[in-house]
């Protein structure tokens, strides 16, 4: 049975510097991987490497057992859907419009939508509760529903692998955690394989499966709870941390040197 993402000895560079090197690693079926590491650690390289939009200067990528370079961009795209950091789109396209276009793999040469295209369409606003506002212009909402629409996008791709760049950048903690159930409720209904790149360990800890974490071209792949652990965040990140027990989870907390319990720590 092929995996729907594997990564063998794939080493990247920009120009002269080594951003990726020997890296091997495999997603299986339905898992939550989470993409976490210090800033210019590869993260969204990485992701890139994934989609098809760089090219690795080593290694293979396979996607459900194909080499990437085998697929057509049409192909491609349904296998893999990509939700980017938020952003304000150029053009006020409609949310309806939006999702749409994540129907474009699929569309004959004439470009027309089908009954099946609009009712996938349909479902993908209605699971990221963007159904209310589908005739508004895009540009009208604020992060974190915009955010969902682009899920809702990429939901409506159905591509089996799914894709994040920092999802939750510049939200609030209600859309924080908001962002994460829907991605959560996603994979375990629909068995959707999901790669979120984040910041946010604690979110991480949370939702995700598994944990890939990057740093100075090395990289830790593991159980969530195995790979983030008190002593790797303090010397991949480069500070020290508080970490805390809630229930049967656990959390970080950065300390500066002006924090109150610095010296304690």
């Amino acid at each position: 049975m092929s995996l729907p993402v594997e990564i063998e000895n794939v080493s990247f560079a920009y120009g002269p510097q080594t951003i990726l090197q020997n890296m091997s690693f495999a997603v299986e079926t339905g898992q939550f991987l989470a993409v976490a590491g210090p800033n210019g650690a590869g993260k969204s390289t990485l992701l890139n490497l994934i989609c098809g939009l760089l090219q690795p200067q080593h290694g293979r990528i396979r996607i459900d057992g194909s080499d990437i370079h085998s697929y057509s961009v049409k192909a491609l795209a349904r296998k893999v859907a990509v939700v980017r950091q938020e952003f304000v789109p150029a053009f006020d396209f409609t949310v309806a419009e939006v999702v749409a276009m994540a129907r474009t793999p699929y569309m004959s040469a004439f470009g027309f939508e089908s009954q099946d295209d609009r009712e996938i369409i349909a479902r993908a606003l209605d699971m990221t509760e963007t159904s209310r506002f589908a005739s508004r212009p895009i540009r009208q909402l604020s992060g974190g529903e915009r955010q969902r629409v682009f899920i809702a996008r990429a939901l409506a791709q159905q591509s089996p692998v799914l894709l994040l760049d920092e999802p939750t950048s510049f939200l609030d903690f209600k859309h924080q955690v908001g962002i994460y159930d829907l991605l959560k409720d996603t994979q375990r209904q629909t068995g959707k394989t999901i790669i979120a790149v984040t910041h946010d360990i604690n979110l991480a800890i949370q939702y995700c499966d598994r944990a890939l974490l990057i740093s100075d071209k090395n990289y830790h792949l593991g159980d969530i709870n195995e790979v983030f652990v008190r002593e790797r965040i303090e010397e991949v990140f480069g500070v020290i941390a508080f970490e805390g027990a809630i229930e049967k989870g656990k959390f970080f907390m950065p300390l500066g040197k002006f924090a109150k319990d610095h010296k304690n720590s």
